[in-house]
C-alpha cells in the first residue's frame, strides 16, 4: 500500500464518513426492529378484535350494518353463523365478515327470475312485455358478459368439484339483481362498531395510527400472552366492554364464551 493511500485512510474525514455510515446502519436496524415490534403488537390487537366480534358482540355489530340480517342470527331455526377474517394486500389488514347458513345437509333453494323463467317459455315473453325490451335486453347482455368473464355462472357449467366451488363463490359475490345471493365478504368499518368499545379504538388505531387513552391503559394486558382460557376470556371482555365499565372489569365476573 502506498503512503498516499495510508494517509487518506487515516485522515479525520475518512473516520468521520465511516462513523456516519455505521450510525446510519445502526439507526436503520433499530427502526426495522421497532416497526416489526409495532406491527406484531398491532396484529395481536386486531386478532383480539376479530375474535371478540365473532364470539361476543356479533349481534351488536350486525345490527348496525343491517338490522334485518341481524335478526337471522337470533332465529334458532335459521342456524346462521358469522365469520370474521382478515383481508387486504398491505399491512395492516382490515377485518371482513360473511354470513354462513348451516343447512344440515339439505341445501338451500334460491328463487330468482334467471332460474325460474326459461328463455323459450311464455313467462319469459310476459316478463319481456312487463319490463320493456330495453331493460330485458340489458339483462340478457349482463348475463352473457358475466358468463364470458367467469365461465362458470350456471349449474349446467359445473363438471367437477372445483367448478362447483367456483360456482358457489360466484353466486355469493353476484348482486341479487343479477341472480346471485349478494353474500360476499364485507369490510368491517368504524361505523359498524359501537364507539364505547375498545374494539373501536383498536380499529381506529389500525386505520389512523392514533392510540386512544383508554387503549393505552389496557395495552399491556391485551398484549400479554394468554397462558390459560381465563386470561383469554378477560382479554376478549376488555375489548367488548364499554369504556365506562373497563375500570371494574378485573374484579367483575367474566361471561364464558
Amino acid at each position: 500500500m502506498s503512503v498516499t493511500a495510508l494517509s487518506s485512510s487515516s485522515s479525520p474525514a475518512y473516520f468521520s464518513a465511516s462513523l456516519c455510515r455505521k450510525e446510519r446502519l445502526a439507526a436503520e436496524v433499530i427502526l426495522r426492529v421497532w416497526i416489526s415490534r409495532r406491527n406484531r403488537n398491532l396484529f395481536k390487537l386486531l386478532k383480539h378484535a376479530a375474535r371478540a366480534a365473532e364470539y361476543c358482540v356479533t349481534y351488536q355489530i350486525l345490527r348496525l350494518v343491517s338490522p334485518l340480517e341481524a335478526e337471522l342470527i337470533r332465529d334458532p331455526s335459521m342456524q346462521c353463523k358469522i365469520r370474521f377474517r382478515f383481508a387486504g394486500e398491505e399491512f395492516p389488514p382490515f377485518i371482513v365478515f360473511k354470513i354462513f347458513h348451516h343447512t344440515g345437509g339439505y341445501g338451500n333453494k334460491y328463487i330468482n327470475g334467471k332460474r325460474a323463467l326459461n328463455p323459450s317459455s311464455e313467462a319469459a315473453a310476459d316478463a319481456c312485455r312487463l319490463m320493456g325490451y330495453r331493460v330485458y335486453y340489458d339483462q340478457m347482455i349482463r348475463d352473457e358478459v358475466q358468463h364470458l368473464k367467469h365461465k362458470i355462472t350456471d349449474i349446467i357449467d359445473v363438471a367437477t368439484m372445483k367448478d362447483y366451488m367456483q360456482y358457489i363463490s360466484h353466486l355469493d359475490e353476484t348482486p341479487a339483481y343479477l341472480g346471485g345471493r349478494d353474500n360476499h365478504w364485507r369490510k368491517l368499518s368504524l361505523e359498524n362498531v359501537p364507539r364505547t368499545m375498545i374494539m373501536y379504538d383498536i380499529i381506529n388505531y389500525a386505520e389512523s395510527g392514533k392510540l386512544s387513552s383508554q387503549l393505552k391503559k389496557e395495552l399491556s394486558f391485551l398484549l400479554c400472552l394468554p397462558h390459560n382460557e381465563e386470561v383469554q376470556r378477560r382479554q376478549l371482555s376488555i375489548v367488548t366492554q364499554s369504556s365506562s365499565r373497563n375500570r371494574k372489569l378485573h374484579t367483575s365476573p367474566v361471561k364464558t364464551i
